[in-house]
């Protein structure tokens, strides 16, 4: 599908989904957790699809209520199928790998599309330790896992995605036994073992973390009978697309976040203020308007979802801005590095990249033309923002790619006063 984008002022208030991070998080504890957990303003998106049909293979019953609410009742890991289907997303493969290696039947870890080149190698070694047999199993998608996975104290890698350690966090804090410890080496994106943290303590599970370094899981003491109620917080991964939208041309308020988040992408305020964005702030929501923004350096090492947001924001920003961490890029929906420069070239935004960072040189006004999304969810949503002020219409390609992690995004720009026209 194609979408055209017009430039536009845009004005109004969006009410951003439920965190897609959180969300998936909240799936795999309700589905060890043994007993009924209640979600409140789940997700929406493709993802958060794939992780609840997951935790259903995996043994979960799951009934819709009202007023936008999920009752998961588990019994913990039981398979009621050979194979978890995660679709397209890195954090359901990486989260439910060792989740489902906790049963002594054999399970296949599958999906589809841009997946099924995405890095699982770090599990090979952990399996191996773990006493988990995965046959075959190369470093990619589809593998199949064998348990009973036997916790241990073990030592992983955590320089590639900190996805790794979330899903062995899951395993152990609900399976052990007796107290254990997992060491991490080089663990990037922090903010999202927080969250992981923080899933886990609502359900009663305690983790001691020593400084990213080292987790120590303690047994759960007691057994929690009354039902587990998680709220997901809005999404701030979206919420920055709209923060970034006001500050270059219109005045957004943005609804449904929580502004003590533990979500990495909250930075997003941090950038914009130090850009010189007008913003003001509220118990759940944010306004911001346009303004002259100028130059800024950040380094999005531990919040990598924003990089395409920043990209833009740094090109209608008055001098050179540097975003450093584009080596956590390589193994997204696309090489994100990538889709990033291609973008900023259709667009013709002057920019260069050394090492580790991109420098972007801003301008009052992109030219605009066309934009490939990579199949990409936040290159489109990134291109489609680009559109407010450039000369012409901007065309994004393979628009669908959005229904990955916001499905209403088109509806909502719409809805925000930005015209948009579909070609299938």
């Amino acid at each position: 599908m194609q979408v055209v984008v017009s430039p536009g002022y845009i004005n109004g208030t969006v009410k951003v989904p439920g965190s897609k991070s959180m969300t998936q998080r909240a799936y795999a504890a309700a589905l060890l957790h043994k007993g009924t957990t209640i979600i409140r303003n789940p997700g929406t998106s493709d993802d958060d699809k794939a992780a609840l049909h997951v935790i259903q293979q995996l043994g979960a019953k799951v009934h819709t209520l009202a007023n936008n609410e999920l009752e998961i009742i588990s019994h913990g890991v039981n398979p009621v199928s050979d194979e978890i289907d995660c679709g397209e997303s890195g954090l359901c493969a990486r989260l439910f790998a060792p989740i489902a290696a906790i049963s002594h039947l054999p399970v296949t870890i599958n999906g589809k599309g841009t997946l099924l080149q995405r890095p699982m190698l770090v599990y090979k070694a952990v399996f191996e330790q773990l006493h988990v047999t995965a046959p075959d199993f190369d470093g990619q998608i589809p593998f199949a896992v064998k348990g009973p996975l036997q916790v241990k104290n073990i030592t992983i890698d955590g320089s590639q995605s900190s996805q790794f350690l979330s899903g062995l966090l899951f395993a152990y804090a609900f399976t052990a036994h007796e107290p254990v410890t997992i060491t991490v080496n080089d663990l990037k994106s922090t903010p999202y073992i927080d969250m992981t943290l923080s899933i886990l303590e609502q359900f009663g599970k305690r983790v001691v973390n020593d400084n990213y370094k080292s987790f120590h899981i303690q047994p759960a003491v007691t057994i929690e009978t009354a039902p587990v109620v998680i709220e997901i917080e809005g999404d701030w991964s979206s919420a920055a697309y709209w923060l970034v939208a006001g500050a270059l041309n219109g005045e957004v308020t943005v609804e449904n976040i929580n502004i003590n988040s533990l979500q990495a992408d909250k930075a997003i305020m941090e950038v914009l203020q130090y850009a010189g964005a007008s913003m003001s702030i509220g118990f759940d929501s944010i306004t911001v308007r346009k303004g002259r923004l100028k130059a800024f350096d950040y380094d999005a090492t531990n919040s990598p979802d924003l990089f395409p947001i920043l990209s833009i924001l740094a090109a209608y920003a008055d001098g050179e801005s540097y975003i450093t961490g584009l080596h956590r890029l390589w193994h997204k929906e696309s090489n994100r590095a990538e889709s990033i420069a291609e973008m900023l070239m259709d667009l013709e935004v002057a920019f260069s990249i050394e090492d580790d960072y991109i420098a972007i040189t801003g301008s009052r006004q992109a030219t605009g033309s066309y934009v490939e999304s990579c199949h990409d969810h936040r290159i489109a949503m990134a291109g489609a923002i680009a559109a407010l002020k450039t000369r012409n219409d901007v065309i994004i390609n393979d628009a669908e790619a959005v229904n990955k992690s916001y499905p209403d995004f088109f509806k909502h720009l719409q809805a925000l006063h930005i015209g948009c026209s579909f070609n299938d």
